[in-house]
């Protein structure tokens, strides 16, 4: 520990914080606005500078590190004036329609100048270069709310590798986004959504389809359908007021009920199903692989889109090594306009699929023109956490008031199994519950049917579990000790695919999903997405699980029935029809609509 002095109150720090942690951990306030916690810390906007006895000149808290007997005013006249003036500038730049921009109340920009008391606008001129960029079926870009704060560099290029949105040109004419100022749709970018959790103001942020879907349920032709993913319930809440984590399944129910959807589905009762098709579809390549037969292993996970996108992009030659399972929301939507609409009795083209994701790279995934089972899109439209919570307060509903509600059936029961979907780790050991039974009879050998190795926040996270005294159909595996890998952040999945492109990777089957942490920290999320939000999200979702009677894929009796009564076997034909499909090399750069 070391002593300084911040506004002659005596605090103590540790070594290696910098000031402004420092003051942080000692319930002094310096305001910053480009700081993230673990995630941009370079002190690009001066707003967070303090007086340092001794220096020449105001020091950016968030970068210099506090030492021995540092004496620090943070709220001296210089430092107020110099504060004030940074902000004014950066203002002068700024479009001021706050009323009309989806960030309104909820702007980090917004919030410092009330912070700061800024009450007038003291400069004008020119405005930097402004363009909008909507080319994406994803993400906006409004480069004239831009305030080059630098985090979406930096998530972009450290956190996720995939390094689309840079500083372009210099001074006044700098703007960030692609190089030779290219949109979004016609460079790698896999549209997962994080630099829109971290921005601070509206200059980056998902495609709208409230309008579109409001319309919808104002046409008395269409029956609307809405769809809720598992990472939902553990972050729904957080726009209105509750904690991280506060699990609000039951209330999101009553809620779509309310405005007006006719049937209210479960994403989960899909992510069951995923489980059946992928689990038996990775037995299949594993007894070819044993038995001397061409087979593609690992098998990796297919339920990302945004990391989909990122292997199409960037590893097109590994494609093969992607199960071929669609994600769980566009099963769901392929089942609804096919097996559900046979049974209600309504035309698959009067049916409107919604589904609601953690994710901004789901609304570009139902773009796909495979992603068309019966002949009309699977899934009509997306909305992320942060759309519906919008449209629930739209439409006056007291979201904290209500009682809980209940999904509807035939596509809407599920087992903890598939709630785990939302967190990193979760697929597979989703999977694992399942195929390991399958194969050997016996529950899976963890405690809670946790496979604790691979629960957690970590980057790459691997478990290995051996195969002993299987059930006769399964002989093949008898002795085999099965390899695994997970990893969130498409950082993590460069250092996996790697090593398969390479030829060296040692595992059976990997799990990956494109956003830190996965499903629970998507693009689509309310901000902040923390590393202590994730943390309290996932225990929400585990918590899920644990208090469900069912918890393995494979005991759900509505996906039993499913089987039984209309898609016939794991990868059957019916089956591969309406769940699988295929993926498109996009090795060489190409509009992607």
């Amino acid at each position: 520990m070391i002593n300084l002095m911040i506004n002659n109150k005596k605090v103590t720090a540790r070594e290696g914080q910098t000031i402004l942690e420092a003051a942080r951990d000692n319930n002094i306030l310096i305001p910053h606005f480009c700081y993230l916690e673990g995630v941009h810390q370079v002190g690009s906007c001066r707003i967070c500078v303090v007086e340092v006895e001794g220096a020449k000149t105001l020091q950016a808290s968030c970068v210099t590190e506090a030492r021995e007997g540092m004496v620090v005013r943070t709220n001296s006249e210089k430092v107020r004036k110099a504060r004030k003036l940074v902000y004014e500038l950066m203002l002068s730049d700024h479009p001021r329609n706050c009323l009309g921009c989806s960030r309104n109340q909820n702007c980090e920009f917004q919030k410092l100048g009330e912070l700061m008391q800024i009450s007038d606008f003291r400069f004008e001129g020119e405005k930097s270069k402004t363009f909008l960029d909507d080319s994406s079926p994803s993400i906006t870009r409004d480069t004239s709310k831009c305030i080059l704060c630098r985090r979406c560099v930096t998530v972009c290029n450290q956190i996720q590798g995939v390094g689309v949105l840079n500083v372009q040109r210099r001074g006044f004419k700098s703007v960030i986004g692609p190089a030779d100022e290219l949109p979004l749709n016609s460079v790698n970018c896999v549209y997962c959504g994080q630099c829109t959790t971290v921005c601070p103001v509206g200059a980056l942020q998902e495609k709208d389809s409230t309008g579109k879907v409001w319309e919808a349920l104002f046409d008395p032709g269409k029956r609307v359908i809405i769809q809720t993913a598992p990472a939902i319930r553990a972050a729904l809440g957080e726009e209105f007021g509750l904690a991280p984590g506060t699990l609000v399944t039951g209330k999101m129910v009553t809620a779509l009920r309310e405005m007006g959807f006719n049937d209210v589905f479960d994403t989960n009762f899909t992510a069951d199903l995923t489980i059946l098709e992928e689990g038996t579809e990775f037995l299949q390549r594993v007894k070819a692989a044993l038995t001397g037969k061409e087979a593609v292993l690992p098998m990796i996970t297919s339920c990302s889109p945004g990391w989909i996108k990122f292997v199409e992009h960037t590893y097109p030659g590994e494609l093969d090594h992607i199960s071929t399972c669609k994600s769980p929301h566009m099963m769901l939507g392929a089942l609804a306009k096919s097996f559900y609409a046979e049974k209600i009795g309504v035309d698959p083209k009067d049916i409107f699929v919604v589904s609601v994701m953690p994710c901004t790279a789901k609304k570009f995934e139902i773009t796909r023109p495979e992603m068309q089972s019966t002949g009309y899109p699977d899934v009509d439209a997306v909305l992320t956490t942060r759309e519906l919570a919008r449209m629930i307060k739209d439409a006056g509903i007291e979201f904290t008031t209500l009682e809980d509600g209940e999904f509807d059936n035939p596509l809407g029961l599920s087992t903890g199994a598939a709630d785990i979907f939302a967190a990193t780790g979760g697929v597979m050991e989703a999977a694992l519950r399942t195929v390991y039974e399958i194969v050997t009879g016996r529950e899976l050998p963890f405690t809670g049917l946790h496979v604790t190795p691979i629960v957690g926040l970590e980057q790459v996270k691997t478990a290995e579990l051996l195969i002993q005294d299987p059930v006769p159909e399964y002989a093949f595996l008898d002795g085999v000790t099965v390899k695994v890998a997970v990893t969130s952040g498409l950082s993590g999945a460069r250092q996996l695919m790697d090593q398969v492109a390479r030829g060296e990777s040692p595992y059976h089957f990997i799990e990956v999903m494109g956003c830190p942490g996965g499903c629970i920290s998507g693009g689509g999320q309310p901000r902040p997405t923390n590393q202590e939000i994730r943390q309290k999200r996932m225990q929400a979702i585990y918590q899920e699980d644990e208090g469900k009677e069912l918890r393995k894929s494979h005991e759900n009796p509505f996906v039993l029935r499913l089987y039984e009564e209309f898609l016939g076997e794991p990868l059957g034909h019916r089956s591969h029809e309406l769940l699988h499909t295929h993926y498109t090399s996009r090795s060489r750069r190409k509009t992607e609509g």
